[in-house]
């Protein structure tokens, strides 16, 4: 934690000014009660004269006899009456500026604790921008977003537990006790001996609430999950008429997450009662030690006269004071262990290794002149079944590649491996001569545009998504690669034309219109490479001609690796690349393919029935 709050130390040294300033006025504030107990209401009798500062006398001795010096003088002058209102407003007076300088460590610490947790989740935020695509693949998205949102606010109170338990709490209990042990070392003694107690006790309480925040947050993001996958699938839900067996699973996460969550809050809850049992109990004896002490007119320790009553009250109104810090400290144990089991799951995403490293001195690739070639590459999931084995594949410039093959083949995959998406395992890709793992992973993605079968949208206008990635995109080229992208008309038929907002996925289009838009936002991007992969799959054939028409004009000018399972969409390709089991199997034009009567022939057939 000590990285986020760095650059806060001068709030942090405000918080601790201010707390130490707020537990001075503090006892100034109740100092008040010795004079009005011992004077006005004539607890002793005994006349006071004035010490001069300079006198050797104890500080202590000065400063008490003065005090009362002070304010019989004023009693004598103005009348008791007179003296009381002297020291009602004088006690206004100090808990106005120990309020103050209270409320003031408190303002100081929001900054530091709302900062802290922006900070944490932008890098949660910016670490999953950075992470490859295969770490989401093992990963649920209801999981990440409960460790961005609840997790973080867990964590978000842990660290206002945290500032309080290592700023505010102990200044407080220090300057507290050290000024109870000037008043009266014999009482301190009593004191002292049930501090490591209370902490003991307070600590067994707590020892199993790590564990058990843990499982509570495993059980919310599970929860998260459920709620992702009902909004992502309500659809089928509703065509399957699931709703009872989905409302029947998401009862029972809620339900174990509602009993672990009692369990951890009936143990936090425990905090209060439990810190405030023990401060009684050690108010209580502390009193009856001291009124037997004032009763009998002796310390049991010997040395004469014990203190007087009005500052044996003072020293148990001290003492309560220190009661609520240390409670508050106990509390704030909870929360820091509630805390480190949230930080716990955040580290799990902020400290996953990325395999995708840039190099440490990346080749400069700011063009694409002569074309893609794949040597003996191959791909492996995390050590399970090779996906891609012994590939070799040139892609002159200029050409449109065509890869088919039955679903599980590998041809998503080596497409997705030119990208950087993911590395190879085996073999290598370069572009231009220029192996892609010793290029700037920001410069390769520079010379590519993707279109899919599901296109990508955002909750946004139909202008902000087709010019996303864009910097500095005009009107004028967004409507134009609209145009080309047989986008312009039905987006001008739109109440708003194109500050239109599509809504979630572009859920309030259809899906040949999402589909030209992602060809649009892939046009103004311009890039010399394109991967279409199934671009035209999912859509009727009046969307299809539509979207083929706007993917031909997008192709006629570039470098394109198209992954298709309709044959027909890729008949006119400069090669077609035929891919099975992870191996190219046949390499050619469709009619050499056709003639050699193989495995394209038997998709073709096979489409043709």
């Amino acid at each position: 934690m000590r990285q986020y709050a760095s650059p806060y130390k001068v709030h942090l040294a405000a918080s601790v000014v201010l707390n130490i300033l707020s537990a001075i006025f503090n006892i100034f504030s109740f100092a008040v009660l010795v004079p009005l107990l011992d004077i006005l209401f004539k607890v002793n009798d005994s006349v006071y004269e004035f010490i001069p500062w300079e006198t050797d006398v104890a500080f202590r001795e000065k400063l008490l006899n003065n005090l009362y010096y002070y304010v019989s003088d004023f009693a004598a002058v103005h009348g008791a009456a007179g003296a009381l209102f002297m020291l009602a407003g004088v006690m206004i007076l100090f808990t106005v500026l120990k309020t103050s300088c209270y409320f003031g460590s408190n303002a100081v610490m929001i900054p530091i604790s709302t900062g802290i947790v922006k900070e944490i989740r932008c890098r949660i935020y910016n670490k999953i921008l950075g992470l490859p695509i295969g770490f989401f693949t093992e990963e649920r998205k209801g999981d990440i977003i409960a460790r961005i949102t609840g997790d973080v606010s867990e964590v978000e109170n842990s660290i206002i537990a945290s500032l309080s338990m290592l700023i505010k709490d102990p200044i407080l209990i220090l300057i507290y006790f050290g000024f109870l042990t000037w008043l009266s070392p014999e009482m301190m003694v009593f004191t002292i001996v049930f501090a490591p107690a209370f902490v003991w006790v307070m600590g067994v309480i707590g020892k199993q609430l790590k564990r058990s925040s843990l499982e509570a947050q495993a059980l919310w993001s599970d929860t998260m999950s459920q709620v992702d996958e009902t909004l992502g699938g309500l659809r089928v839900v509703k065509a399957f008429n699931a709703e009872k067996s989905m409302r029947r699973r998401f009862q029972d996460i809620t339900d174990r997450m509602r009993r672990k969550v009692a369990r951890v809050s009936i143990r936090q809850a425990t905090a209060h009662p439990v810190s405030e049992f023990l401060g009684t109990v050690m108010l209580m004896i502390v009193l009856c030690v001291g009124g037997m002490m004032i009763i009998n007119g002796k310390s049991f320790f010997g040395g004469g006269k014990f203190i007087d009553a009005p500052t044996f009250i003072y020293f148990l109104v001290i003492l309560y004071s220190v009661i609520e810090p240390i409670k508050e400290l106990s509390r704030a144990t909870y929360s820091v262990r509630k805390g480190l089991a949230s930080m716990e799951r955040i580290n799990k995403i902020l400290e996953a290794e990325n395999p995708i490293r840039e190099p440490e001195k990346a080749l400069e690739l700011k063009s694409f002149g002569e074309g893609i070639r794949f040597r003996n590459v191959c791909f492996t999931y995390d050590g399970s079944k090779q996906i891609l084995r012994d590939v070799n594949l040139d892609i002159p410039r200029g050409k449109m590649i065509a890869i088919v093959g039955e679903s599980g083949a590998g041809k998503s995959t080596l497409a997705d491996l030119i990208p950087r998406f993911w590395d190879v395992t085996g073999g290598s890709i370069t572009i231009d001569g220029k192996d892609v793992r010793e290029v700037a992973v920001k410069d390769l993605r520079a010379l590519m545009g993707n279109v899919n079968q599901d296109p990508i949208l955002f909750n946004d206008t139909i202008f902000n998504n087709i010019a996303f990635g864009v910097e500095g995109a005009t009107e004028e080229q967004v409507i134009a690669a609209a145009k080309i992208a047989n986008a312009h008309e039905f987006i001008m038929e739109k109440e708003q034309g194109y500050q239109t907002n599509i809504g979630d996925r572009g859920s309030k289009l259809s899906g040949g219109q999402r589909q030209r838009l992602s060809i649009a936002r892939a046009i103004l991007k311009n890039p010399p490479i394109l991967i279409l992969d199934e671009a035209t799959a999912s859509l009727d054939t009046e969307s299809e001609r539509l979207v083929q028409d706007a993917l031909d004009r997008l192709m006629s000018t570039r470098t394109t690796i198209a992954i298709a399972h309709r044959l027909s969409t890729i008949r006119h390709a400069d090669e077609i690349v035929v891919m099975h089991e992870g191996k190219i199997v046949e390499q050619g034009k469709h009619e050499q393919l056709i003639a050699l009567g193989g495995y394209y022939k038997k998709l073709n057939d096979m489409q043709a029935l």
